[in-house]
């Protein structure tokens, strides 16, 4: 059986590879100001300095783009704590440390951008969204015993759940960011919005990429280990912004309206990552690796189904909705 690798070991061996990807991300990502994408023209005072404050009739964004804003909103504030757990699980040595720093830089540009874009534009409640910016960042978030599922068993797996299910899990969480963030720029329905939510997902693609690239070595060096962390990932995944205020009605409105479904999940995030992976064609992983594999291959089989059923459920309701609208319009 394969030796599983240390934290430590891993970080050294993964070393040489981040620094070629630290390189690599400097020389293509493009530095942009959050204020160049903000319609300061449409702005006024609220009443705390003579104005009047939000009304919802101000707001020009649909109910879908709402949800979806204040969802992607949430999850770019709660930054810190996304940082704490790289920083932890990766290092603030050489390589490792210029990217958590340049990283953690660059995630802060979207959570600005996105916040003065609501507050200049009156796109939702001000007060609403800063009582909920409060709960959610109070409350933190791990992303990495959420998603790997073992949260009640921190001491068993602490040595585990290290940098393989930190890089695992950050591929797939920045491509499904940036999808997200896609579509909500054209639920928009804002040329100046959908153009700020195309930087950002600019920006999201370019990180998933880093990480996706790591975590692509770690396949290589220790496939076995790799992979497990990879389906621990995969078949409890959950996005960052899970126990945020309003959460899950958020999540069914965007998924309801093709902000971030199933469908998106398993063949715009998972699969492309996957394949780009070469999973289901390697040949070096042992008996323990094939086995995790079929696990794997279960999962996505059951997910699929899951998708449809979604899908269905989704087109009655929407076909409900349509014919309700009609009548009340006859």
């Amino acid at each position: 059986m394969a030796r599983e690798l240390t934290q430590l070991e891993l970080l050294k061996e993964l070393a040489p590879v981040a620094e070629d990807n630290v390189n690599r991300h400097l020389k293509i990502a493009k530095d942009w100001n959050p204020h160049d994408y903000i319609p300061w023209d449409e702005g006024k005072n609220y009443a705390a300095l003579g104005g009047v404050d939000y009304d919802p009739e101000q707001s020009q964004l649909g109910e879908v783009a709402k949800a979806a804003m204040i969802t992607n909103l949430l999850t770019e504030d709660n930054l810190p704590s996304y940082h704490r757990v790289i920083a932890e699980n990766f290092s603030m040595d050489s390589a490792w440390g210029h990217w958590v720093g340049r990283w953690t830089a660059e995630e802060n540009r979207h959570g600005i951008a996105m916040r003065d874009y609501l507050v200049v534009t009156r796109g939702v409640d001000p007060v609403a969204l800063e009582e909920a910016r409060m709960i959610h960042m109070t409350n933190g978030y791990d992303p990495m015993l959420a998603a790997a599922g073992r949260a009640d068993e921190l001491e068993e797996y602490a040595d585990e759940l290290g940098i393989l299910h930190s890089v695992a899990y950050v591929t797939f969480q920045e491509l499904a960011t940036r999808v997200s963030h896609r579509n909500t720029g054209k639920a928009c329905n804002d040329p100046i919005a959908d153009r700020m939510l195309q930087r950002i997902a600019a920006d999201e693609n370019l990180h998933m990429i880093f990480y996706r690239n790591i975590c692509g070595a770690g396949m290589d060096i220790s496939p076995d280990q790799t992979l497990r962390a990879v389906t621990d990932i995969v078949t409890n995944f959950q996005m960052p912004g899970a126990g945020m205020p309003n959460f899950r009605r958020h999540g069914v409105l965007m998924a309801k309206h093709g902000i971030y479904d199933l469908r998106q999940h398993l063949e715009e995030v998972i699969m492309p990552v996957l394949r780009k992976w070469k999973v289901f064609e390697r040949e070096d992983f042992t008996s323990a690796g094939e086995q995790t594999r079929e696990e794997l291959s279960s999962f996505l089989e059951q997910l699929e189904k899951d998708t449809i059923r979604f899908e269905e459920m989704r087109d009655r309701s929407l076909a409900r909705e349509a014919k309700k609208r009609e009548q009340q319009a006859s």
